[in-house]
């Protein structure tokens, strides 16, 4: 899936986990260079630039920020308050993150749904154009399911934002590694996509099927509207 030229950009990885790690994949596939970070530092990436290839590179989070055009966050929600929110001011940043009380500790105003996950992570990048993907599907399947522009079984994923500019380009990146994109409104709405609701995870096959099964928009559609808060 070789992008057209124009859509190369370079994108940065605050994180480098399991859903960083495979929509770098990804991206590089599709002919973007990536620079990878995580909260231990650029050496202990290594081996995982090594397998990705001369496209990719490791750096600290504030150094991957500044070099991306695109920037995708994907941390822990109790790590929202080490972000650098200074290189992220007027950057579209893609937000994978979930909030998990298990891991992240209970957070009052996700806990009392007053604010969604996303709107909690603009409060610490507030300059930052946030859109949210990514969030709703297993990463091997989201590996698996990419599939070249035109093809019939190509899948759909949800994105929600406030900026319709950094949505544009959030599709523009999503369509150039193998995916259709449904627009699922403003960041105020994202907890429609967000754990365990019918649009997460579930469409795209149980997690014992790691190939996954294609989705198309009315089954995305479908989902959101169902979702319940």
């Amino acid at each position: 899936m070789e992008g057209p030229e124009n859509m190369t950009t370079t994108v940065g990885f605050i994180g480098s986990g399991n859903i960083g790690t495979a929509v770098a994949r990804l991206a590089i596939e599709a002919g973007h260079q990536v620079v990878l970070s995580n909260s231990r530092g650029p050496q202990t990436l290594a081996d995982t630039v090594a397998e990705l290839g001369p496209r990719a590179s490791a750096a600290t989070n504030g150094e991957a920020a500044a070099a991306g055009d695109i920037v995708v966050v994907t941390v822990p929600v109790h790590a929202f308050p080490d972000l650098p929110a200074a290189p992220l001011a007027g950057k579209t940043v893609i937000d994978t993150c979930n909030y998990g009380p298990e891991r992240d500790g209970h957070i009052p105003e996700l806990d009392n749904k007053s604010l969604t996950s996303s709107e909690l992570l603009l409060r610490y990048v507030p300059g930052a154009l946030l859109v949210k993907a990514f969030n709703n599907i297993f990463f091997k399947h989201l590996v698996s399911l990419a599939r070249p522009a035109g093809a019939a079984d190509r899948s759909w994923l949800p994105i929600a934002g406030d900026s319709a500019p950094a949505k544009a380009v959030v599709t523009a990146f999503l369509e150039s590694i193998g995916y259709c994109v449904v627009d699922a409104g403003p960041l105020a709405g994202s907890w429609r996509q967000a754990t365990g609701t019918p649009v997460w995870g579930t469409p795209y096959g149980p997690y014992s099927n790691e190939s996954g099964l294609p989705v198309g928009e009315d089954a995305i559609r479908s989902a959101l509207a169902v979702a319940t808060r």
